[in-house]
């Protein structure tokens, strides 16, 4: 067995990934417990958080399944792994994904990125689909976004898409207009 599993302090860690991921997705401890049917209470859930309890694999690949990311991005990242480049990657760059807000009024995106609603994705039918979830779900596994409304993807990403699927840029930014995946700001 390695080290790491006997780590006292592995626990801990392991519960800051997961109550960071809850947080991200705007759930309090509550509404994960309604969300999983009372599978995870409350109390049990806060325990996983504070370090105090250790989470087995087929709880957090459930939980994984709640908050709807891979369940890797539920465990801590090892910080000497050259990926990650020694720590977490900053999500308050300004070219993180813009945050939705029924309240706040949405900022504009700058030249060349395009606001994507992946809860849209989720519905639409077309050969598109399955690659797009698949690039989008990439691009949100490296930047540790896992909000599940939106994605906001860089110009050279509309790019990358675009040459998938044999089109220009431009014409890539129509589709996915006429897909209903972009959002207007």
């Amino acid at each position: 067995m390695s080290e790491d599993f006997h780590d006292p302090n592995y626990a801990r860690k392991v519960g800051e990934r997961l109550r960071s991921m809850r947080k991200q997705k705007g759930m309090s401890l509550q509404a994960v417990e309604a969300a999983s049917d009372k599978e995870f209470k409350a109390s049990v859930l806060g325990a996983y958080e504070r370090g105090e309890r250790s989470i087995s694999v087929p709880r957090l690949q459930r939980l994984a399944r709640i908050y709807n990311v891979p369940v890797d991005q539920l465990l801590p990242k090892d910080p000497d792994d050259a990926v990650w480049g020694g720590g977490m990657i900053d999500l308050t760059r300004a070219d993180a994904p813009v945050e939705q807000s029924t309240q706040a009024k949405p900022r504009p995106l700058d030249e060349g990125k395009v606001a994507i609603d992946l809860s849209r994705l989720e519905v639409i039918e077309g050969p598109e689909r399955e690659l797009l979830r698949r690039y989008l779900g990439s691009i949100q596994v490296q930047r540790q976004d896992f909000n599940g409304r939106v994605l906001t993807v860089r110009a050279e990403d509309i790019r990358a898409i675009a040459r998938l699927f044999d089109l220009t840029a431009e014409a890539m930014r129509e589709r996915l207009d006429d897909l209903g995946l972009c959002l207007r700001r």
